[in-house]
């Protein structure tokens, strides 16, 4: 085992499967000769040269629609955006193209390429810099949405993403590109749609994915010195979602509490919702709580930025209530 952050853990798995494939290229703003904005594909110009590891302007429309026709052509791009925000310029490509192309085609086209990048909140960004979008990308068929919240993970599931012969969207944290974890010397990879089940526990189920899962964590070490033990589940991919282990729990804990950095309205916690009170109603002991930022654009003012993100009070104040404890 190793110990790396985040950004090195996105690098090597990019790294490592361009070595093993000569179809695979790097494209974005900044990639190359600054090595990232977020140091993500640091050496890469060096190993690879400029014609997989590319420099490109700030037109993300264009790029984005370089990568899926030369995915159309035989390669396998992977797309950085310098934040996901940025992603809505180049949405069409990604929409109406990536995710289509094969059914429209008949088959006659796939499209194995990753759009990869920063999501939600990341500090004073203000408004048009601190949206997570994983709800709008998952709620497009022929995309799969990956959302991990560690550098184990981040690794082994973009070896899978950039394998994968579907467009794969990879929502990575500003926040989170310092962590650092111990990860395997050889290589790994994760399959895409199973979700990981971080800690174990009877009382209540506690879902989440991305950053936000260690406010739940914070959260679940107060929580067991009143007795209460909180499973808590990490989606890792939020498309195909993994609804079985998210019932297996309800049905052991017979509660659910759900965290999400992200707008209430058409949520990921809403089809978790859905699906948890369909097919295991009968299971639960309370009704299912969700916590969300607030329903308005994040705001610039830090005390303001602190009430609108979901925190580790936010989760105990919901597990107590699905407990019935005050």
């Amino acid at each position: 085992m190793k110990t790396i952050q985040f950004r090195e853990a996105v690098c090597e798995a990019m790294s490592e499967e361009m070595r093993r494939d000569e179809s695979i290229y790097l494209i974005g703003e900044e990639v190359a000769e600054y090595n990232g904005a977020y140091k993500a594909s640091k050496g890469m110009l060096d190993e690879f040269g400029a014609k997989r590891v590319i420099d490109a302007p700030i037109a993300e429309l264009g790029f984005g629609g370089i990568a899926v026709g030369s995915a159309m052509n035989g390669n396998r791009p992977i797309v950085e955006y310098m934040t996901f925000n940025f992603s809505l310029v180049g949405i069409d490509q990604i929409i109406n193209n990536a995710a289509k192309i094969r059914q429209m085609s008949g088959g006659q086209f796939n499209c194995p390429i990753v759009f990869r990048g920063p999501t939600a909140s990341a500090g004073q960004l203000a408004a048009t810099h601190s949206q997570a979008f994983e709800s709008w990308y998952a709620n497009c068929p022929g995309l799969k949405v990956i959302v991990p919240s560690n550098p184990y993970d981040a690794k082994g599931l973009l070896k899978a993403a950039i394998r994968d012969d579907d467009p794969v969207i990879f929502m990575e944290s500003e926040q989170m590109y310092g962590d650092k974890m111990e990860v395997p010397e050889g290589e790994y990879i994760i399959p895409i749609g199973v979700a990981d089940i971080k800690r174990e526990g009877s009382d209540v189920t506690v879902v989440s994915f991305g950053k936000i899962i260690k406010e739940a964590y914070k959260a679940a070490d107060e929580l067991v010195k009143e007795g209460i033990s909180v499973e808590i589940i990490d989606l890792r991919t939020v498309r195909p979602m993994d609804h079985k282990t998210i019932l297996e729990s309800v049905k052991k804990t017979n509660r659910l509490v759900i965290l999400e950095e992200a707008w209430p309205f058409g949520s990921v916690s809403s089809e978790i919702t859905f699906r948890v009170q369909d097919e295991a109603f009968d299971y639960l002991d309370a009704p299912i709580k969700r916590i969300t930022t607030a329903d308005t654009p994040a705001p610039y003012s830090p005390v303001l930025l602190e009430e609108w993100l979901p925190n580790a009070n936010d989760v105990i104040a919901a597990v107590k209530e699905v407990m019935y404890r005050k």
